[in-house]
């Protein structure tokens, strides 16, 4: 009785301070109300309101009141309804310890009386807790089990918020095609229940992926169909967000009009709203549309004013835009020492920004099985332990009975097994001895066709031993005359030192181009004569770029050559050695068509569960009649680079080789005077695993 005194007073007490209405009327009824179920039952509504009005210390006081209230009446529903409220509290507050075990409580007490709605209802703020804290395979498999059970029952307002929930799971671990199936789940429910603000922030998240995808068509049509459903009054932050980003998607089209309107309004609207994150991401792109357009003047104005509000707001990704942006403008007005200076810091903000930890991405997430199966009714908070000393004598002597007969019958299995067994052993000792037999003539047999494979591999390799020999001959022989054509010149003093001086590049060059055609003859020589077998294993395609560009970093300076990492982490499966060697030809092939000034970009991705790699460059392209030489061994087809460089004729005839030994796909698309596009395609997964 003291409790329930105690409760009435508490419950009077807050109705004195409350300034809400209804929390007023709740409290008023609870006083008067006796203490039984429906009291509790009107007490968790009072706790709700007090929950969404964001008072919990005084909804965490009447949720311990209303528990031992409930505990009181034995009231399983109400004990699991408080709890879970505790547990949102708990979350609320950041306490993720307490939270989790609240919630793993409650959802035990929901499964006792098979309340499905309630199971899923924690299960769903398992499943979000448990995304924010990276725990994304247990978080995705509780939302999932959620989901089931909502959409079972048509809840549509809860599978908003799950459908929501999971798109950003799936987005958080890079899943992207998953993000955006759930966005459109998402969508679907929030138009069917007129949620106004969730129609918006699905469209442009579906917007946003899409554009990660690089389907920037379809980026444009939902960015656009987005902006059109905004209320201009009150919607200012996602207007701010959108426009400059629409312009970004137009720019890559290079339609100018178009990226112009959307921009231009996005920079003025932002100034309007004092958004400097859309301020940002608004100066950012003019920038970029100016440069394009050769407006240098007013594109490096816009370009530095970013740079500033990057530095302010520490936005590390318009940040990292901004640094490339900056390098092609210092590099288009023929200032590369500056655009060296934002290639360096570019680099270290790219690598700094890869180093951070990517989450666990859980690959295949099945849902719980959360079907309550228990037999258990609410009448009791624990099932009633039994123990033998509790059994009448009459169970126990059965019990007895049995139990010598099981054991009897255990004996007997047991002598017949061991007769069994006996039995198969003396079959299987004859049966040995014919094996034994097979296998000496079926390993003379192996032997023999072994011998045979062997002498067919020999002629083999022979064929391309001469077939190598007779490529390279002649290149090899012109490299190395031409350098002791010089020594012996100098030996003689037929040409004085400063004159041999004079010629010091042109032999330099020869040497250059005696060491590559040795470099490419021995990989090649190791593939064929030692019948070389792929040794393929997972790893980070991004490490193999930064290994090789420094390698082309001197080359690159040397012809002042702008050069744009826009690799990522990605994963390929294939023999790593070969991958470098492949990598190291493009890009060397890349610097050495380039002219002065000239951009290469290095980008991979995955499509269709492929790593797709790309050595882009500004260069001078491929005539249309040359691209099917080019990985033709018997064409040897080779071409001067821009500063005279000559090639051997093996290099792309190798990459091909060791592309197809991984199971990988190499092609080029290039149009003269404009530059070139080397693709390659690998399995970015073990396929037999």
């Amino acid at each position: 009785m003291k409790q329930f005194i105690t409760i009435a007073v508490c419950l009077m007490s807050f109705a004195l301070f409350s300034q809400n209405e209804k929390i007023d009327e709740l409290t008023v009824q609870l006083a008067y109300m006796n203490a039984d179920s429906t009291k509790v039952d009107k007490s968790l509504v009072l706790i709700n309101e007090l929950y969404k009005l964001k008072e919990f210390d005084k909804a965490l006081l009447f949720v311990n009141q209303t528990s031992k209230l409930a505990e009181e009446l034995n009231y399983i529903k109400g004990i699991a309804e408080n709890t879970y409220f505790r547990a949102l509290i708990y979350t609320e507050r950041n306490d993720y310890f307490n939270a989790i075990d609240n919630y793993n409580t409650s959802r035990d007490l929901y499964l006792k009386i098979k309340d499905t709605l309630g199971i899923a209802k924690v299960s769903n703020s398992i499943g979000l807790i448990e995304i924010k804290r990276g725990n994304y395979a247990v978080g995705l498999q509780n939302s999932l089990s959620a989901i089931s059970i909502f959409e079972k029952q048509n809840l549509n307002n809860e599978l908003s918020a799950a459908y929501n929930n999971l798109a950003e799971a799936y987005y958080n671990t890079n899943q992207i095609d998953k993000a955006i199936e759930f966005n459109y789940k998402a969508l679907e429910v929030r138009k069917l229940i007129k949620d106004k603000d969730g129609i918006k922030n699905s469209t442009k998240n579906i917007a946003e992926l899409y554009s990660l995808l690089k389907e920037h068509r379809k980026a444009i049509e939902y960015y656009e169909k987005a902006l059109d459903i905004l209320n201009p009054k009150t919607d200012h932050e996602l207007r701010g967000e959108i426009l400059p980003k629409l312009g970004s998607e137009y720019l890559r089209f290079k339609e100018y009009d178009k990226a112009s309107e959307y921009l231009v309004e996005g920079l003025k609207y932002n100034r309007k709203q004092d958004n400097k994150e859309g301020l940002l991401r608004a100066l950012n792109a003019i920038g970029n549309l100016n440069l394009q357009n050769k407006k240098v003047k007013l594109a490096e104005k816009q370009l530095n004013e970013a740079y500033a509000i990057a530095q302010k707001t520490n936005n590390k990704k318009e940040l990292l835009e901004n640094y490339k942006l900056h390098m092609a403008l210092d590099s288009t007005q023929g200032q590369f020492q500056n655009a060296f200076f934002w290639q360096n810091k570019f680099y270290k903000l790219k690598d700094s920004l890869s180093k951070i930890d990517q989450p666990v991405f859980p690959t295949k997430v099945d849902p719980l099985d959360l079907t309550p199966t228990e037999n258990t009714s609410n009448t009791a908070i624990e099932p009633t332990k039994t123990t033998l000393k509790e059994q009448e004598p009459s169970e126990t002597h059965a019990w007895n009975h049995n139990a010598t007969l099981f054991y009897v019958l255990i004996a007997l299995l047991a002598l017949v097994s061991a007769l069994l067994v006996y039995s198969l052993l003396k079959t299987k000792s004859h049966k040995d001895e014919l094996e034994k037999q097979k296998d000496k003539l079926d390993q003379e047999q192996i032997r023999t066709e072994a011998i045979l494979e062997q002498t067919h591999h020999l002629e083999e390799v022979n064929q391309v031993k001469d077939k190598l020999f007779s490529i390279v001959s002649h290149d090899l022989k012109d490299s190395i005359s031409s350098i002791k054509a010089f020594l012996d010149l100098l030996k003689e003093d037929s040409i004085s030192k400063d004159e041999f001086y004079e010629l010091i590049p042109e032999l330099s060059e020869n040497a250059d181009n005696a060491n590559a055609l040795l470099y490419n003859l021995l990989n090649w020589s190791k593939s064929q004569l030692q019948n070389l077998e792929p040794k393929p294993e997972l790893f980070n395609i991004q490490d193999v770029f930064h290994t090789k560009i420094a390698l082309v970093e001197q080359k690159v300076e040397d012809k002042n050559i702008v050069l744009i990492d826009e690799s990522q982490n990605g994963l390929v499966y294939a023999d790593r050695s070969m991958v470098e060697i492949v990598v190291q030809n493009l890009i060397t092939n890349a610097v050495k068509f380039s002219r002065i000034g000239d951009v290469i970009t290095i980008s991979n991705q995955v499509l269709n569960g492929k790593a797709i790699i790309c050595v882009e460059d500004t260069g001078v392209g491929i005539a249309k009649e040359n691209i099917s030489k080019l990985f033709a061994s018997h064409k040897n087809f080779t071409t001067t680079g821009t500063k005279n460089e000559k090639g051997t004729g093996l290099g792309l005839t190798i990459a091909k080789d060791l592309v197809e030994l991984n199971n990988g796909k190499i092609w080029v698309e290039s149009t003269q005077n404009v530059g070139s596009k080397f693709f390659i395609e690998l399995p970015s997964t073990d396929t037999k695993s």
